[in-house]
């Protein structure tokens, strides 16, 4: 039968196309939450749905929760009747189609753990129902959405292509980028077959200004593997060209800035004290792991991963040397850290290299401290439980301590006060270079 006659196709396409479809959102998070407002905003009744009961709260109170979103949206949706948050899985049910936005991490030996992504599924279980589209947008490896996430959802007999609908998303979100916004990045669609290809399609393509559909679940969650390993190991390979310059003497911030005048052939990385964020530190695993399954070993990947992972504890050894140098060992020493979020400008601190920087230095007996106008405090995450509170960056403060570690280049240090006033910077940012000369022997790069 042609999958067009098919009543559950047609009724959901329908619906779909008419923006009368009620879509739900698994995870209000970093992924989540933009999603839910970008289908909201398409017009669509949005059901969001989080495991933490703060988060319907806040939305509700219209209280922001995620300060790079900005105040508007959180106003916006606490004041739709198209728009309700929830802890209630069995409103699921209620949900023509339900995107999944859950976290999918590693494990403390680099294992690809899938857990929210089965749980996830698994609770849409409970309720689901002909006519529903079940799209996963967590990274993951190849085949997860066939697998993983379709297992528990055929589970009750219903069969993907037919009374349910199954396609994989990769979500593109990049937390506090100025230039493109979550309906402005083209959005890659795969369906595990060609019904659920072409629903997921049309639910997207109401909401975002470009969608690019693909031939398969399989396709679309390499794209976003492809995408963040090639981000990862191009930023390995500048991080292990610092390390050869350094040992030359040589400026890698020069060398980068002198490069990129080519203007074909070339596209700069920056190095840094590690990877941060919720992709690039933890996709390019999940790839090497799948890959053994099939016989393959992705020694290219893997060595980019392990070169990266070490560059906090490079950090430290450099800071302990140059300590040493000016007459100072490290332990003891008072160290500030300057940033705990990921990348500048934003509050988001998952998988920061500044949280392996504090506890390293820790374990080398120093006293630390950090400071960031973003992240007043810290809170417990998966690995690391620093219970700290950010100290204020004033002149006094900067004075106090013996070495400053510049992890997170944010607009809002005041660096001029900085360059003035620290007994020692070490930059692994080049956010100190226009300082060079003011700064003499107090700035070392790293």
């Amino acid at each position: 039968m042609d999958h067009a006659a098919n009543p559950h196709f047609a009724a959901l396409m329908s619906k779909i196309t008419s923006g009368n479809a009620k879509v739900g959102v698994i995870g209000l998070g970093y992924v989540g939450l933009p999603l839910a407002a970008a289908f909201h905003a398409a017009g669509y009744s949005v059901l969001g749905y989080d495991t933490d009961p703060n988060k319907p709260k806040f939305l509700k109170e219209g209280t922001p929760y995620l300060k790079h979103l900005g105040t508007d949206l959180y106003k916006t949706l606490a004041a739709s009747k198209k728009f309700e948050a929830t802890t209630d899985p069995v409103r699921l049910g209620e949900c023509d189609a339900i995107a999944v936005c859950v976290p999918t991490p590693l494990d403390q030996f680099h294992v690809p753990d899938l857990s929210y992504v089965v749980k996830s599924a698994e609770t849409i279980a409970r309720t689901v129902r002909p006519g529903q589209l079940l799209i996963l947008e967590s990274t993951t490896y190849p085949f997860t959405t066939r697998k993983e996430f379709r297992q528990p959802l055929e589970a009750k007999g219903l069969t993907c292509g037919k009374e349910i609908f199954i396609a994989f998303s990769p979500e593109r979100e990049d937390p506090g980028n100025k230039n493109h916004t979550t309906v402005t990045i083209p959005k890659v669609v795969g369906g595990l077959d060609k019904p659920s290809g072409e629903l997921s399609v049309a639910l997207y393509a109401k909401a975002f200004k470009q969608v690019v559909p693909v031939s398969s679940a399989e396709v679309a969650e390499s794209a976003k593997l492809l995408e963040n390993i090639f981000r990862c190991v191009n930023i390995a390979m500048v991080n292990e060209l610092k390390i050869v310059f350094d040992a030359m003497g040589i400026n890698i911030w020069e060398v980068i800035e002198a490069a990129r005048t080519k203007p074909f052939g070339f596209m700069p990385f920056y190095p840094g004290p590690g990877l941060g964020g919720h992709c690039i530190p933890i996709d390019p695993f999940y790839l090497t792991y799948k890959s053994k399954e099939f016989g393959v070993t992705s020694q290219f990947i893997e060595l980019a991963g392990l070169i990266n992972t070490r560059m906090p504890y490079y950090v430290v050894d450099r800071t302990a040397r140059a300590l040493s140098d000016r007459g100072k060992p490290l332990k003891g020493s008072r160290v500030l850290v300057l940033g705990l979020a990921y990348k500048p400008d934003i509050d988001d601190v998952r998988e920061s290299p500044s949280f392996e920087l504090i506890e390293e230095f820790r374990e080398r007996g120093c006293h630390v401290d950090y400071t960031d106008p973003h992240v007043p405090k810290t809170f417990p995450t998966r690995d690391h439980c620093l219970d700290l509170t950010g100290v204020p960056c004033t002149p006094e403060s900067i004075r106090s301590y013996d070495a400053l570690i510049v992890s997170t280049a944010h607009a809002a240090f005041p660096w001029d006060m900085i360059a003035k006033e620290a007994k020692f910077v070490v930059d692994t940012r080049g956010a100190m270079a226009r300082y060079a000369a003011q700064m003499g022997e107090r700035l070392f790069r790293a």
